[in-house]
């Protein structure tokens, strides 16, 4: 089994970890999963096919659909409200 894919395993056991967790505990394992994703996605790209890679960016956008629409919003110079 390639790396990539072992890899890859662990970091959907540590998102749906992170997703069971409070709200206020989500934070900072939640923006380390985020900034793993990319990586993981060429990685993936990279040893399987980038048609794998789009699956997953598709399936990553899905799963972080909130923190990525604050993030834009923020970029776009509005002040959205953060979840209690």
């Amino acid at each position: 089994m390639s790396w990539s894919i072992i890899v890859a395993i662990i970091w959907v056991f540590v998102a749906t970890a992170t997703a069971l967790l409070p709200m206020r505990l989500q934070y900072a394992p939640g923006i380390t999963l985020l900034l793993l994703a990319p990586v993981l996605v060429i990685w993936l790209g990279y040893d399987f096919g980038w048609g794998w890679s789009i699956a997953a960016v598709l399936a990553f956008a899905s799963m972080f659909r909130n923190p990525l629409k604050y993030i834009f919003a923020r970029a776009r110079g509005q002040n959205p409200e953060i979840p209690k």
